[in-house]
Parts: C-alpha cells; sequence; structure tokens
C-alpha cells in the first residue's frame, strides 16, 4: 500500500499542485520518441515556438482515483486518447498513439500514486494530457517539432458548492462556428469563452449555456461541460448540434450508457431554447470529467432585450432524482462500488 502526501485532502481547491513527476515526449522529423517520467516541470520553448503565434494545441482531462479497497484506477482513458487524437489531426498536428497514450497516462498516475487522494475524501488526481506545437515556425503553417506532456494533480470539487445547482445564463457571445473547431479539445476554444465566463460570474452566474451560433436557436453546451436535461416523465434529453460543433463528451457518453443500462428513456436529439424556456424540463445538468453532474437549478436569458427566467423544478433547490441517480450511478463506478458492466475502469498497478 503506497503511503499517501500529507495533505488536507478534504480542502483542496481545483487547483494546480506540483506533484513529483511529469511525462514527457517529443515529436520530430516524422516521429515520436520514446519519451518518459521527467521530475522539471517547466517547458523550455523558443519565443518562436508555433504555440505561441498559431495556437497548435490540444489537451484532454481524466482523473485517477482511489476505490474502496485501495487500488487506483482511471476511467476511460482509451477515449480520452481517441478525442485527443482526433483534435490533434483537426490542427494538422501528429497524433499521439493511442496505445501510448493509455501507458504514459498509467506510468504517470503510478509515479505519483502517493498524490492519488485516499477514499472518500471528495478529492481526484486531475491527469492533464497536453500537445503544443514547440518547433519555431514564422510563417502560417504547422509547426516542425511537437511537445506530449502529461501533468497531474491532486483536486478538490470543480464546483465550491458540491451538488448545489447552480444558475446559468444565456450568453449573446457565441462557443464556436459552425462546423468549426466546436468538437475537438483545443485551447483556442476556451480562450475565447473567458471573457464571457468572467462577465458571467460578474453578474452572479456560474457558467453560460451557448446557442447555435449559426440560428441562435439550439442549445449547445457551457464553455466547458456538455448539457443534459429530463422531461417530466424522467425521459433523459441529450442536445445534439446540427453544426457539429459540440464537444463529444466522454462523461456524456457514459451516462447515456448508464441511463440505459437503469432502463431509462434516451433521447439524443436537437434542443431550442423555446422548449427549455417552455418549461419542457424538469430538470437540468451539466456534465463533464471535473464534475461529472453539477445540477442546474435556473437559466436566465437576458439577450437582446430578452427577460426569460427558466427554473427547472425538480432540481432547483437540490440536485434532481434523475441527476442525482446517474450521478451516484457513475461514481460507484468510477469508485469501484459498482459493477463495471462495460470495462471502463482501468486499473493501475502500483507495486
Amino acid at each position: 500500500m503506497v503511503e499517501k502526501k500529507d495533505l488536507d485532502w478534504g480542502s483542496l481547491d481545483f487547483g494546480y499542485h506540483q506533484t513529483d513527476y511529469s511525462y514527457e515526449a517529443h515529436w520530430k522529423d516524422g516521429e515520436w520518441d520514446e519519451g518518459g517520467l521527467t521530475t522539471d516541470h517547466d517547458l523550455h520553448l523558443s519565443e518562436c515556438a508555433g504555440i505561441f503565434h498559431y495556437c497548435q494545441e490540444v489537451f484532454e482531462g481524466l482523473k485517477a482515483y482511489t476505490t474502496e479497497e485501495g487500488s487506483i484506477v482511471c476511467f476511460r482513458p482509451d477515449m480520452n486518447a481517441s478525442r485527443m487524437f482526433d483534435s490533434a489531426e483537426r490542427l494538422e498536428m501528429p497524433g499521439f498513439p493511442k496505445d501510448r497514450f493509455v501507458e504514459a497516462v498509467k506510468e504517470v498516475v503510478k509515479a505519483n500514486a502517493a498524490w492519488v487522494p485516499p477514499f472518500g475524501s471528495g478529492a481526484t488526481l486531475y491527469v492533464r494530457p497536453f500537445m503544443i506545437g514547440s518547433g519555431e515556425v514564422i510563417g502560417v503553417a504547422p509547426a516542425p517539432e511537437y511537445t506530449f506532456r502529461i501533468l497531474v494533480t491532486p483536486v478538490g470539487p470543480y464546483f465550491k458548492g458540491g451538488l448545489k445547482p447552480i444558475k446559468l445564463r444565456v450568453s449573446e457571445y457565441d462557443r464556436a462556428a459552425p462546423h468549426g473547431t466546436g468538437n475537438i479539445k483545443a485551447g483556442l476554444n476556451y480562450a475565447m469563452s473567458l471573457r464571457p465566463t468572467m462577465e458571467a460570474h460578474r453578474n452572479g452566474y456560474a457558467e453560460n449555456i451557448y446557442l447555435d451560433s449559426q440560428s441562435r436557436t439550439y442549445i449547445e453546451e457551457t464553455g466547458g461541460a456538455n448539457v443534459l436535461f429530463v422531461k417530466e416523465d424522467g425521459t433523459l434529453v441529450v442536445p445534439k448540434s446540427h453544426t457539429d460543433s459540440i464537444l463529444p463528451s466522454i462523461t456524456r457518453r457514459s451516462l447515456v450508457q448508464v441511463a440505459q443500462d437503469l432502463g431509462m428513456t434516451v433521447d439524443e436529439r436537437y434542443v431550442t431554447w423555446e422548449e427549455v424556456a417552455g418549461g419542457e424540463f424538469v430538470e437540468c445538468g451539466l456534465c463533464g470529467t471535473a464534475a461529472v453532474i453539477s445540477p442546474v437549478g435556473q437559466i436566465d436569458n437576458k439577450v437582446n432585450g430578452a427577460d426569460q427566467e427558466v427554473v427547472f423544478p425538480a432540481g432547483c433547490t437540490e440536485i434532481g432524482p434523475v441527476m442525482k441517480q446517474l450521478r451516484e450511478t457513475l461514481t460507484g463506478i468510477q469508485d469501484g462500488n459498482l459493477e463495471d458492466k462495460h470495462g471502463w475502469v482501468c486499473k493501475i498497478d502500483v507495486d
């Protein structure tokens, strides 16, 4: 049994805390080097590195957990490997081999096993793989060299309020262009969301919810999470994007399977704002790696002279029954307390 670090695990924020090891590999002349662990947590780059000028950067996010019986596990790292490979291809970057991605995650988590929070602490080890254009480039072109890296850090809950329902607002900004880069996990998508997010915070909201930028009719997602709705009959409604602008969340896809396993009806379709404003849904939640599910109690729309306040009656004061069941089931699988029917949990062998 690995002896854990002497930390106040229950008081951790969702921030960066330097651990013992990171992982790094380099691409040059058409191939990746062997890669390996490093204790150097700084990047050493030319001022002309492609990342600084043309934003060639993709990243992922997953977590490592300590189960009740003491094992250390990750959740579906193969899916993160596939999504990062696809994101890299979209930005004309060399995809990091999917099998090597999973092995690198295992290696860096194992090396930092003492930093994986203990079971029941409410904390997890956040795993952040990322890739940047590190070679020098001055003209508009793909970088000639790339750096793949994985950092890990113990984190507490993403939203400080825990499972207290949060309040969103419809954003006057657009998140992604139709058929642009909204369906990949790249830093450039998040950079443009920073100002809307801070404006939302200054006005008392936890996040923005974005409508499609083509017609401003359909629900897409928030700045950092996919959206789920529940109808009065218990149907789970999962918004789709007709402009391919929603990130394919691994958590969302897992929750859809969990809902089906529980016998729920799942309806993956286009969802209009008018449906939401018209009271079609009794619950709403945001889903993603960081928070799993965060219940949404209210969405306000003050854009272009509108004055709408939508309250979700089954989830306005506390997490609703459907969102609660889905969250507890998925976290139970992740923690090892419920059967892993689909082989999602990846065990990390620690000596």
